[in-house]
């Protein structure tokens, strides 16, 4: 695109409902915040453990800036590397029971990393239709031949792998999927790696530190080198960036051979600190994954009893889809006048028609501001 034809784009942004604007927060998270100057009951982080402005994860920096500063200052094989780094990747492995783990500055870094390295030209990636933005371009990137299933669909899937004579096979998934909050069916998906000699590749950036007590969606499969695991720590873990655990000699390669990792300034060790001190939270405070259940299904039952048709899920992520883009914006815009902020989600986020308000429930919340979101979505509704 010429530098003369960006002003005509986003008007065309404009007249499809689908230019992106960013309030600016000026607040930390939580389930009332400030944005644009304006305190709204908010439904649109993924702070769903309400970790993200959590005491200890605070004093957890403050302590190890004392000691370590700021920045990492170098890539992970330079000086990057330090101590905080490695007992948090071991901390890592050991709370998802597997044996090594690789911190990443982000969850697009990671997926681009694991793909890019573990496959290329001559061999096939086999991609769930709804899959994650970064998933997508991670395998469009890796040159290996990109064949996309129909959602959680296995028999299209075993279709595909059946036919495909590629060297190297990996089927890459979200384990939970972020606009519709449903999940993969992970144990099907692990039966056609291992029948079809194919390497599994997770992304539960919106099941970690919510379901299997904590420890993700990963809880309850089989332990197996076939599997690759990554889950991002600035949704439910509070913090930023994410890992990827697996075999010890996975991760050696991602070390060796992984370009986002090799030629990135590692990750802050004030937030290794901080993620240490979010899988102390995670693992004793059950009580908040109780509350966030206890949210769901208050916010599924107040919606039958009104009439509004969310999503069955049984995570933080509760769609309601509206379908027009711009009747999206408007009800998210009168949400906001009502001092609910609840973001309208449409396409190329989300397949055309399906335009929806994305909500995000949080153990930050309480019961009555649950009850106050149904009350304004059902009030929006009537107004038409």
């Amino acid at each position: 695109m010429q530098p003369d034809q960006l002003a005509a784009a986003l008007a065309d942004l404009d007249c499809r409902a689908q230019r992106r604007r960013r309030a600016v927060l000026g607040s930390a998270q939580g389930s009332r915040v400030v944005l644009d100057g304006q305190s709204y009951l908010s439904f649109a982080s993924n702070d769903y453990l309400g970790l993200a402005n959590h005491p200890e994860l605070i004093d957890a920096v403050r302590q190890a800036a004392d000691s370590w500063g700021v920045g990492s200052g170098a890539s992970p094989l330079v000086t990057g590397h330090s101590a905080l780094h490695q007992e948090a990747e071991v901390a890592l492995a050991t709370f998802v029971s597997r044996p090594a783990a690789l911190l990443f500055g982000s969850g697009y870094a990671a997926n681009l990393a694991v793909i890019g390295s573990l496959t290329g030209r001559g061999d096939a990636v086999f991609a769930d239709r709804l899959n994650h933005a970064s998933l997508n371009d991670a395998c469009l990137l890796s040159r290996a031949t990109l064949q996309r299933f129909r959602h959680n669909d296995l028999n299209h899937l075993d279709d595909l792998l059946r036919q495909s004579r590629a060297k190297t096979r990996l089927i890459a998934v979200d384990a939970v999927y972020s606009m519709d909050g449903d999940e993969a069916p992970l144990a099907g998906l692990a039966a056609l790696a291992e029948r079809y000699d194919a390497w599994l590749y997770l992304d539960d950036a919106h099941g970690f530190g919510v379901l299997g007590d904590g420890r993700g969606s990963l809880v309850g499969l089989p332990a197996s080198d076939r599997i690759v695991y990554m889950a991002t720590l600035g949704k439910a873990a509070g913090v930023s960036g994410a890992f990827v655990a697996g075999s010890t000699a996975l991760v050696d390669w991602l070390v060796n051979r992984a370009r986002t990792y090799i030629f990135s300034t590692a990750h802050p060790p004030i937030l290794a600190a901080a993620l240490l001190a979010s899988l102390r939270l995670i693992e004793r405070e059950s009580w908040r994954r109780d509350k966030l259940q206890a949210h769901i299904a208050r916010l599924q039952g107040l919606g039958n009893d009104n009439g509004i048709k969310f999503i069955a899920s049984r995570t933080p992520i509760q769609p309601l889809i509206i379908g027009s883009n711009e009747l999206t914006l408007s009800m998210s815009n009168r949400l906001r006048q009502a001092g609910i902020w609840v973001p309208a989600i449409r396409p190329p986020t989300v397949p055309t028609g399906s335009a929806r308000l994305r909500i995000s429930l949080s153990a930050a919340h309480e019961a009555h501001e649950v009850t106050q979101l149904v009350e304004g979505i059902a009030a929006v509704l009537a107004q038409g």
